[in-house]
């Protein structure tokens, strides 16, 4: 689904014709809303066709410089955009999606324009080097998960010149290689002395997770019901395994007709979502 949504190049001059700030991404949101009949429902809302970027400005040394887009039936999308002394970085994200476009919100309870404020949680870019990301990431708030893609950006540009310099993202950064072990068909031994083997520690097996029982209910009735242990393998120098604790995670989400959404999570942050 990500290709359903289109592509937003802005490129905002200043007063003598020359690029001031620079943008090209794609995002598409996912919303959680009330239906008519008290359900909660989750729908996408993507880019249209026909998006401008009233509003927006160059931002200086003592002004934010704001990327602004309105599209579709009453949506729109900014981002406020500060300088720091040698970085520039995204500060707060706002978002308004309008119910009253029946075409996404079908049956929706509340009627009328939504604006969700969020803050930016991505790190500072060096001055004249643009922020690049191929890779999707994700923002979530309240009720919406912003999903990115695509997305080069470049704030306070210098004379008028998109830098050639990139900044990624985390998510384009290659994690290492995995290490090679030495085997006995690339490796010469030289002769040894036989020795007293040395005591070795033999890592401990990783157990399998407990099995937690996590349900979500829609008024008083249950919609969702998973029976399942969880690990998470994550890739990195030193590959790590971790397992979900079922007895310090907790479910939340919402189900709506034709889609559900379960989000498993411990005291400070979300673990993982179905």
């Amino acid at each position: 689904g990500f290709f359903q949504s289109c592509a937003v190049e802005v490129d905002i001059k200043d007063a003598s014709n020359a690029t001031c700030l620079y943008a090209d991404w794609m995002m598409r949101f996912l919303i959680t809303y009330e239906s008519n009949n008290g359900d909660y429902k989750t729908t996408t809302l993507n880019l249209s066709s026909s998006v401008t970027h009233n509003g927006s400005v160059c931002g200086n040394d003592t002004q934010a410089a704001l990327v602004a887009v309105q599209f579709g039936e009453g949506h729109s999308w900014s981002i406020n955009i500060t300088k720091n002394n040698e970085t520039y970085q995204g500060d707060f994200i706002t978002v308004t999606y309008n119910t009253n476009d029946t075409a996404v919100f079908p049956d929706a309870k509340r009627k009328g324009p939504v604006t969700v404020l969020m803050k930016d949680p991505l790190h500072p870019v060096q001055l004249n080097t643009v922020f690049v990301c191929h890779n999707s990431y994700f923002i979530e708030a309240e009720n919406i998960t912003q999903i990115f893609w695509n997305v080069t950006v470049q704030a306070f540009v210098q004379n008028g010149t998109v830098s050639k310099k990139e900044t990624r993202c985390p998510a384009d950064t290659p994690t290492s290689a995995p290490t090679v072990s030495p085997t006995t068909a690339n490796v010469t031994t030289a002769p040894t002395t036989t020795l007293s083997p040395a005591p070795t520690t033999v890592p401990k097996p990783v157990e399998n997770p407990d099995t937690g029982n996590y349900s979500l209910k829609s008024g008083n009735k249950t919609c969702f019901l998973a029976t399942v242990g969880l690990q998470l393998n994550i890739s990195q120098d030193k590959p790590l395994l971790i397992n979900i604790n079922p007895k310090t995670t907790v479910a939340d989400g919402a189900c709506g007709n034709t889609t559900a959404t379960l989000k498993l999570n411990d005291r400070n942050s979300t673990l993982i979502g179905f």
